[in-house]
């Protein structure tokens, strides 16, 4: 018995011991969308501030707890005017709801190096499940810090009448399903 609980003590400790966190380079990543606009044009855009945290203690990143905030105030379309009318009450109410928030429940392997990443999307103060995919586009040493550095591509579909976003104007004026387009570069901070 006491060889049993040894075991699973050490097991715990090996766990922990090789659990890293990483998190994602702002200088080298972009979280970005692009929405249709009167069904025949898009607009494409980004959040300037986010973060991308994971932690995970296997080296192929299955078990991967992967946690993104973005602040809403950071949004950029290129146009100042309606970079103001997104963050304003009409869409994100940036003043009342500062943050969009993903947490992660799950990450699998689909084939390769594609994964499916399931979470939990927090947008105006509406939270629902999402599911992305996600390409693991490889993993390098920084030449520069000498830093492992992994790359990740980002994408799926979301609704914004899902969360509330821009209720008043219908979906031939501003398209209904939005596209996420990101790329994390990302590194151990330990």
């Amino acid at each position: 018995m006491k060889k049993i609980i040894l075991s699973i003590v050490l097991l715990q400790i090996a766990v922990f011991s090789f659990s890293q966190t990483w998190v994602s380079d702002p200088m080298h990543s972009r979280l970005g969308f692009t929405i249709s606009h009167l069904t025949i044009s898009h607009v494409t855009g980004n959040f300037k501030q986010f973060e991308i945290k994971a932690t995970t203690a296997k080296a192929d990143y299955s078990d991967a707890k992967i946690e993104v905030t973005s602040q809403i105030e950071s949004i950029n379309t290129d146009v100042d005017k309606r970079d103001n009318d997104l963050k304003s009450a009409n869409f994100f109410d940036a003043q009342k709801y500062p943050t969009l928030v993903f947490k992660s429940t799950s990450l699998k392997n689909v084939k390769g190096n594609d994964y499916k990443l399931t979470g939990n999307l927090t947008i105006h103060g509406i939270t629902k499940p999402v599911v992305l995919d996600v390409i693991f586009e490889g993993k390098v040493k920084n030449q520069m810090n000498k830093k492992d550095i992994a790359v990740f591509t980002i994408s799926g579909l979301l609704k914004r009448s899902d969360f509330g976003i821009g209720t008043k104007y219908p979906a031939a004026a501003v398209g209904d399903e939005v596209t996420i387009n990101a790329t994390a570069e990302m590194s151990p901070t330990n």
